[in-house]
């Protein structure tokens, strides 16, 4: 797999399916990653399968039915990739649930973790598009992530790599949620900012408007979080040695207050030999990055398939 290129072997579209805790969203796609169409619903952990029967049928009648069909959704993918196979406390009914019976589709529909379909679309039509080597952090709530190494995304033997946020940048702090001391996600998320801040900020938004209007408070703030950020990035670094470390999510959208004090850390930290500098970018697809990634995956599965059952068009 260089670089996730691929050549299209079939007419039709792919369509890519992004389930989140609030919102659903559907990507219709040619197999040259051209957008036909997309759509976002409103959705919660009580109507989110009535939703994403609703939304699949509407696209599926206007546009016929797709050539191949994927999901992101978070947790731990099971080992045949057609369910989640854990995700506790949200979501109720996704635990389980094998995605190609629930949407009767004609293919195997294939199911990604939220996380690792972000970075395959960030790779396939995005920022990281062509790379072979890349991690990707998605800095919101909390803090995801996704490895590509030799152009190879790495699973691991449960499905747990790639959680990127549960890495240790403070060995004496408190355990995070999944029994981490001082994780990334706990000393960068947007979860922990009110009490990194002693309750002055609700949200990190709030904190780098201060930033931007020189107020001291925020600015140390701020500070020790691009400190902890720029650790863990180095620590990943060494260990899986990319050529390029992608950083999204909605702190990510902070811009400059982020990248270049961000720039000037890994400056101090990075271990560079021969003078290399890993390259540091902003994702670019946004909110859409998994519903990219989960249509090329679909896409790959179905290309993996017996000739007979999907014969080439002349």
């Amino acid at each position: 797999m260089n670089g996730l290129k691929a050549h299209p072997i079939h007419q039709g579209y792919l369509l890519g399916l992004d389930l989140g805790g609030t919102r659903f969203k559907a990507l219709a796609l040619t197999q040259e990653g051209k957008i036909i169409a997309r759509e976002t619903v409103p959705s919660d952990g009580s109507t989110w399968q009535t939703v994403v029967k609703s939304c699949v049928s509407g696209l599926t009648s206007r546009l016929g039915k797709p050539l191949a069909m994927g999901v992101s959704a978070p947790g731990l993918v099971a080992a045949d990739q057609r369910s989640i196979s854990q995700m506790p406390g949200r979501l109720p009914g996704l635990e389980g649930l094998d995605w190609t019976q629930f949407l009767q589709a004609n293919n195997i529909v294939t199911v990604l973790n939220d996380g690792q379909a972000a970075l395959l679309g960030e790779v396939w039509m995005g920022a990281a598009k062509g790379a072979t080597d890349v991690f990707l952090l998605t800095l919101g709530t909390g803090v995801g992530g996704a490895i590509l190494s030799g152009g190879r995304l790495l699973r691991g033997h449960l499905g747990r790599a790639g959680h990127l946020g549960h890495i240790t940048v403070n060995a004496g702090g408190l355990p995070d949620i999944v029994n981490t001391p001082g994780s990334l996600e706990d000393a960068v998320g947007n979860h922990s900012i009110l009490t990194r801040s002693q309750g002055r900020y609700s949200t990190t938004h709030a904190l780098v408007a201060d930033v931007a209007r020189g107020e001291a408070n925020a600015i140390e703030i701020w500070n020790l979080t691009i400190r902890d950020l720029a650790a863990g990035i180095v620590s990943l670094v060494n260990v899986l040695d990319p050529g390029l470390v992608l950083i999204g999510g909605g702190i990510a959208e902070a811009g400059d207050a982020l990248f270049v004090p961000l720039a000037l850390a890994l400056d101090r930290m990075e271990w560079r030999p021969s003078g290399y500098r890993v390259r540091l970018a902003h994702a670019q697809l946004g909110d859409w990055a998994g519903a990219h990634g989960a249509a090329w995956q679909a896409w790959q599965a179905l290309q993996a398939l017996p000739s007979p059952a999907h014969p080439s068009t002349p």
